[in-house]
Parts: structure tokens; C-alpha cells; sequence
């Protein structure tokens, strides 16, 4: 793995704020991004129920805190291979800061420890949805489906102190408030796309964003394999894909690729984590490496030099041409077969090299080819300028001041029953600078602060968009300029617990002025994670 980059705190103007009610006491944040001033007060004893991110749909707080002990018991219906396993996940979160055993045991072993069940009857919390009842007597997770009962465990991670994050055995106490929390997703689609084309990254980097998703309820991990820079995923029938096109990216770095056992390993992880992976591989445009690497998929047979520049929209596999589609069906083919999930991304944007009849020509016969390997195709709005195959989601990453024509294109399109995933750049790119200060990132959609990327409502955001078209949220982070995982931590961190809020809880519960609070209590998480993180001054994060 490459040498990590500490990179320093990004900065904020100077801004004095006051956390009241929120367990920390007056703040200011300084010129360094550090919190500064009076001292925040010690974490809380027992979380109040419920204050976590994203916030519960239902809190029913009531009655004395359960507290771990030596005597605590995992329970889990031994006869089913995915509760032992949820519960040997939650025994390995638990035991490193708490020290105590937490053996995983039947369930009728576990009287008055925690114990994890799955309820055919309870069909309202759907896949995802949970009940997590705790007092004194013990903790009771209840979900309709394995999903669900990870989600849950993650609303129970969140409600022990910070410490329990942490590698080494810390003092507690571990207790856990009393009540019931009944949580369901607002959405079915909350995802988050990693860009490993323009800067590489291993297999354990996306296995450590794959966690980092996974405290925040996120169930798609959306994968951009290849681009200009970089061709990511291994295709035995164009070989030279990965060998000379995977062989640089942004800058002139090494690059590098993921061989086809090791794609399905990030797969396997991300099933772990009850997430979905979506691979991309985006076509006709964003195909330098694809192009440097096989002459005969350019129009004029000539190779293209391999591009490590970050510039967008001068590349096209040749439309005309019959090697095209042989090549397309091929890389769509080798990893469907790789990929469990439903979907296949096809990218298409910034084709701005070819003819709009072209684009429209090359997408009609692209579509079909992911159906015939049973995928369902998931493509940039742009693919809105042509008739998306049935089924497909169309992925809208445009700006507040994107035309209304472009965006009554897609709206049209919704209506004719399209399924969007809205990911609007000035609100979810997480490769957008927070400030002109900050010193990664682009600033081609605006700058996009902590409230910025919270503070709007998927359900109507696009004008003329049936609520029933939106299927989820996505928060893409692009790497032109992110080469370590510090810099994808100082990104994404704090903006992509909002937007997978967003994806998550009840538009009820959308409030900036409460969310900002419990965003600024997850800062010790942060820390004890090993996380990095942008100490926005619209935050009042504890000092300390």
C-alpha cells in the first residue's frame, strides 16, 4: 500500500459558536480548523436515544440504560449462517475497546445480553428496516431481514461512547440509553461512488471506505473503473486494457488495476457490509486508456498517448466501427459475470467528441448488450438524450443552474418511468472544495460547505419529477486530485454522513439546525476511527 500523506486540517474562517444542548460546551474554531476556546464538556455517560446520523425514523426514548458487562452475551439463532455471522461482527466492533468477551452464543443462552433476531412477521420493517428495544435487562434488534439487522447494529454502535471505535481496551462505562428506536430507510438506493480510475486505489483502501459507508447506513458502493487516466478492472479478452492502460494515472503515478479475484473480493466485502456494488465502465467518451491500449477501437487505427492530465471530453471509441461493439460486449460480459448485483453503469457523459446522432446510435445498441448478460443499466442523465432501456436509472449530476431545458429532459423522463438517482454536483460531489481555500479538490460546480450538501430535498429538487421517480441518493467523490486515503477522509468527511442521511431518514426529520449538532457530536467517532476531517466552521465541533 502506498505511503499515506497526512495532509493539515483544512481551514475556516473565524467563527465563534455555541453547542448548547448538545453535551459540549462554548467553541470557537480557529484560523487552523481546530476547535479552540472554552473546553467542550466529556462525552456523555449514555447517548441520548436516537442521536445518531442518520437520525431514526421513530425514537421512543424511556426507562434505565442497558450497560455491557463481563456477563454480556451475543444471541443470534445459531441455525442461521448470516445472524452467527452478524453477530461475530458485532462481537469483533465490541471487543477491542471494551475488552469483554461478548462470546456469540444461541439466543436462549443470551438472557440479559444482546440478542439479534430475525421476525418473518414484522414485513413493515421491509429489507433494511429494524426495531432496537433496550432497558436494563438487555438489548433486543429486530429486523425483517440480515440487512436490516446490520443497520441496526450500526444505530447500536453509534448510541455506545466514541471510545468503543477505538483498537485498545478504554475505561467505559458502555451503556446504551433506554427505549425503542423502529427505523426504516427513507430510500431503497443510498450510495457512494469512489473514482479509482483517475487516482488507483488497493483493494484494502476500498475495503476501508466500504466500512467507513457502512456506519452511515449506505447500501451501494458505486465503483468508476475506468476513464482518460486509467483502466481499472482486468478483461481477459482485451488484456493490454489493464497492462498498458492501467499502467499510469492523474499525474504519471504508477496506476495499477484490480485482478478478477481481487474485484470479487471488494465484491465480497461490500457484501458484508449488506452493500450493493455497481461497477462503471464508461463509454463511448471517457476511453483514452481503452484507446492507447487497442488502436483498432479509434476510427483512424491510431494510438492514442497514454493521458495522466485531468481535462474531460475529448476521447470517443469510434461509433462506426463493428470492433467497437465486439469490444463493449466483451468488457460487459467478463464482468457481469464478476458482479451479484443487478446493475452495470455505462456511464455516458461528456461524449463530446462524437455527433449527438452517434451518441444516440452507439447507446441504442450499448443498452441491450447489458440486458443480455442480465444486468440493468445505470447511465449519467445524459443518457436521458436517448430512449433509456427499460428499467434503466439515469443518474443526475447536474447543478442548481443546470438549464431548465437539460433538466426537464430527465424530468420528461421520469415521467415516462425512468428511475432517477440524484447526485447534483454542487450538493453531492465530495471532490468539490468546501472553500476557495481548501486546498484539494475542484471548483468547477461552486464550493460546497457542510450545510450546502445537507441542506436540500431529494424529493424536490428536479422540477417536474414524480417523488415515486427518485429511487435514492448517490455522493460521488472523483480523485483528480485525491491520491491517499487522507485526502479521500478530508473530503468526504463531514459531507457524506449528511447525504447518506439525506438517503436514509424522514423528510420530517430534514433540520440543519439539529442535524449540525449531531454531526458535531460524531467528531470523537471521527478521531477514534482514524478518520480526517474538514472542521467546518458551520459545525460546532467539541474542542479538545
Amino acid at each position: 500500500m502506498r505511503q499515506r500523506r497526512r495532509i493539515p486540517r483544512l481551514i475556516g474562517s473565524l467563527l465563534l459558536v455555541t453547542a448548547a444542548g448538545v453535551g459540549c460546551g462554548e467553541t470557537a474554531v480557529g484560523t487552523d480548523g481546530k476547535a479552540a476556546g472554552h473546553r467542550a464538556a466529556a462525552e456523555p455517560e449514555v447517548r441520548p436515544l436516537g442521536r445518531i446520523v442518520p437520525v431514526p425514523a421513530s425514537v421512543a426514548p424511556g426507562g434505565e440504560p442497558y450497560a455491557l458487562t463481563t456477563a454480556t452475551r451475543i444471541g443470534v439463532d445459531t441455525r442461521s449462517a448470516e445472524t452467527k455471522a452478524l453477530g461475530a461482527y458485532l462481537a469483533g466492533l465490541l471487543r477491542p475497546a471494551t475488552g469483554l468477551p461478548l462470546p456469540v452464543v444461541d439466543e436462549q443462552a443470551a438472557r440479559g445480553g444482546i440478542r439479534l433476531r430475525i421476525s418473518p412477521r414484522d414485513t413493515a420493517l421491509g429489507d433494511e428496516g429494524y426495531r432496537l428495544r433496550s432497558g436494563p435487562d438487555g438489548i433486543t434488534l429486530t429486523a425483517h431481514r440480515p440487512a436490516g439487522l446490520f443497520r441496526g447494529v450500526q444505530t447500536l454502535r453509534q448510541q455506545l461512547p466514541a471510545a468503543v471505535e477505538r483498537g485498545t481496551v478504554q475505561p467505559g462505562p458502555w451503556k446504551v440509553a433506554g427505549g425503542t428506536i423502529t427505523d426504516t430507510p427513507r430510500y431503497a438506493y443510498r450510495g457512494a461512488m469512489l473514482d479509482v480510475a483517475r487516482h488507483f486505489f488497493t483493494v484494502d483502501e476500498v475495503k476501508r471506505y466500504i466500512d467507513q459507508l457502512a456506519l452511515y447506513k449506505v447500501n451501494t458502493l458505486h465503483l468508476h473503473l475506468s476513464d482518460d487516466q486509467g483502466w481499472r478492472i482486468a478483461v481477459d479478452s482485451w488484456p493490454r486494457l489493464t497492462t498498458y492502460g492501467g499502467s499510469t494515472e492523474v499525474g504519471g503515478g504508477p496506476g495499477g488495476f484490480y485482478t478478477k479475484e481481487e474485484y470479487k473480493e471488494i465484491v465480497r466485502y461490500a457484501a458484508s457490509r449488506y452493500q450493493e456494488v455497481i461497477p462503471e465502465i464508461d463509454v463511448p467518451g471517457h476511453t483514452n486508456a481503452a484507446l492507447a491500449s487497442y488502436p483498432e477501437l479509434n476510427c483512424d487505427g491510431v494510438a492514442p498517448p497514454l493521458y495522466t492530465g485531468t481535462k474531460v471530453g475529448f476521447s470517443s471509441l469510434c461509433v462506426p466501427k463493428p470492433v467497437t461493439y465486439d469490444f463493449v460486449d466483451d468488457v460487459i460480459r467478463e464482468i457481469a459475470a464478476l458482479t451479484p448485483g443487478r446493475y452495470l453503469h455505462i456511464g455516458g457523459d461528456e461524449a463530446h467528441s462524437i455527433s449527438h446522432a452517434d451518441y444516440v446510435a452507439f447507446m441504442d445498441k450499448v443498452q441491450p448488450v447489458v440486458a443480455k448478460y442480465g444486468k440493468t443499466v445505470v447511465g449519467w442523465h445524459q443518457l436521458t438524450g436517448t430512449t433509456p432501456a427499460p428499467g434503466a436509472l439515469v443518474q443526475y449530476w447536474g447543478l442548481d443552474r443546470t438549464p431548465p431545458a437539460e433538466k426537464e429532459q430527465v424530468a420528461a423522463a421520469a415521467r415516462a418511468g425512468t428511475g432517477l438517482i440524484l447526485s447534483p454536483a454542487d450538493r453531492t460531489y465530495l471532490d468539490m472544495k468546501y472553500t476557495k481555500e481548501t486546498r484539494l479538490g475542484l471548483s468547477w460546480a461552486g464550493y460546497v460547505e457542510v450545510r450546502r450538501s445537507y441542506d436540500w430535498d431529494p424529493a424536490a429538487y428536479l422540477p417536474g419529477v414524480p417523488e415515486s421517480a427518485v429511487r435514492g441518493v448517490e455522493s460521488p467523490l472523483w480523485t483528480e486530485t485525491l491520491a491517499t486515503t487522507d485526502d479521500l477522509d478530508v473530503m468526504a468527511f463531514p459531507r457524506l454522513p449528511g447525504v447518506a442521511e439525506l438517503g436514509w431518514s424522514p423528510a420530517s426529520t430534514h433540520d440543519w439546525d439539529t442535524y449540525k449538532l449531531r454531526l458535531a457530536e460524531q467528531a470523537p467517532r471521527f478521531e477514534a476511527l482514524g478518520i480526517d476531517w474538514y472542521r467546518s466552521p458551520e459545525v460546532p465541533w467539541p474542542a479538545g
